[in-house]
């Protein structure tokens, strides 16, 4: 594409002044704003033939192919002129979606020996996938008179996780300390279910991993080493219905259920344990088989990236059928989720029951502080009283659903909106410890 710039626009339009001018002071001199436009207009083509004489450039991208929702990254542009007659200056402007922040949107890059390299700044503001779609490169002729612009298509998708450096840190921080069983033998019967090697009592050992069978057919007391059976199958269900979609302490429950969940499954996946990920609202979304290794967490990550939000109410039947469905040995299934009242929760608490008696269930909810602080406040006129009333009544109603859950003997962690992430890794470690599965 190529088109006129402002000091071509500007001067060819300056014929006009100068023709009312000349008009004015020499009648027959009012030819010299014309012939001075068509000057203007035959060196803008001028300018365009020596345009033409430049082939078009090679550009190259390199783009970080995940992002983290919040965290800035730069991507790095580069523009090589295989021409003899190369500009002096390039300008690049990046297109993106509108999930995407790009700052600043047009860069000015200074050519050197035929190359030029910028760097744009990408912000994304939610999950999902960030799409890079065209490049736009312009330059103008040796007269600057006339804008080249060429079109670059990049189609480049990248998908954006949830930024989890800071409490993955906390994650490992608590691995490192308490999640050694299954890593080493343990001797302690309540810490470990798989037999390893049959050992001499000594003093000082706990009297209940004496093996009596054994210990009279060899005449003396002989003890069971035990370790904390390893490979067991985490499954991560994700409910992304429109009551997770709503915001809780600056950001939608479905983002931090997400966060957790990632923690969760790195450091399951670091212990030896297999990790799934179920997403489901009105319809199954998203179900991978169970990976192992820390190295199928970047998978893990790019899948999970994919759940959408969404103002679909969530069918517990259907999801929870479908991914009882799906299990084939008995599992430990945590389920992110959210509840208002107990007349919504029937239907999952029915569809519990039946996911219970093979399962292991952890049910995670967030602490609706802002809930809370209506119940808590102090009330000044009739609105007031009537918001802390029907606050009171929403938390009663949350309470009769957890009590319910906990006699249905389903697993419950229900944690701030800031620390339902290491909440979760310590709920995961203390099953490991009692061995439930």
């Amino acid at each position: 594409m190529i088109y006129p710039t402002r000091t071509g626009v500007a001067l060819a339009a300056a014929g006009a002044p100068i023709a009312l001018v000349a008009g004015v002071f020499a009648s027959r001199w009012w030819v010299a704003g014309v012939a001075w436009s068509g000057l203007i207009v035959v060196l803008m083509v001028l300018d365009v033939a020596l345009n033409r004489l430049r082939r078009a450039p090679q550009i190259t991208m390199q783009a970080p192919g995940v992002l983290a929702v919040g965290e800035t990254v730069e991507v790095e542009l580069a523009v090589a002129f295989r021409s003899i007659f190369t500009p002096r200056r390039v300008e690049l402007m990046l297109e993106g979606d509108a999930n995407l922040e790009i700052a600043p949107r047009k860069v000015i890059a200074t050519v050197a020996d035929k190359e030029t390299a910028a760097a744009i700044a990408l912000t994304p503001h939610r999950r999902g996938e960030a799409i890079l779609s065209k490049l736009w490169v312009r330059w103008s002729g040796p007269l600057r008179l006339a804008w080249t612009q060429i079109i670059h298509p990049l189609d480049h998708a990248a998908p954006v996780t949830p930024n989890i450096g800071a409490v993955k840190d906390e994650a490992l921080r608590l691995f490192s300390r308490d999640a050694l069983h299954g890593l080493k033998a343990q001797i302690e019967t309540g810490e470990g279910t798989e037999f390893h090697a049959l050992r001499d009592f000594l003093p000082g050992m706990d009297h209940r991993t004496i093996d009596w069978k054994q210990s009279a057919r060899h005449g003396k007391l002989v003890s069971q080493e035990r370790r904390t059976e390893r490979n067991h199958t985490i499954v991560l269900a994700l409910d992304t219905g429109r009551t997770m979609c709503e915001p809780v302490a600056g950001a939608p429950r479905i983002d931090r259920a997400i966060n957790a969940a990632l923690l969760i499954s790195y450091v399951s996946l670091a212990n030896g344990d297999r990790v799934g990920v179920f997403g489901f609202d009105s319809r199954p979304r998203l179900s991978t088989g169970a990976t192992s290794g820390v190295q199928s967490f970047p998978l893990i990550q790019r899948l999970v990236s994919r759940l959408d939000y969404t103002t679909e109410e969530t069918n517990f039947t259907l999801g929870l059928t479908t991914l009882a469905g799906d299990l084939d040995r008995r599992s430990l299934v945590i389920i992110f989720t959210e509840f208002t009242d107990s007349i919504g929760a029937e239907l999952m608490l029915d569809n519990l029951k039946r996911l219970l008696k093979r399962h292991l269930v952890l049910f995670v909810v967030l602490r609706d502080e802002e809930l809370e602080s209506l119940a808590r406040r102090e009330p000044v006129d009739g609105a007031d009283i009537a918001r802390a009333v029907t606050a009171a009544a929403l938390m009663k109603e949350r309470e009769i659903v957890m009590v319910r859950l906990r006699r249905l003997g389903v697993q419950l962690v229900e944690a701030p909106a800031d620390a339902v992430g290491p909440t979760v890794v310590n709920a995961y470690l203390d099953i490991k410890r009692r061995n439930l599965l």
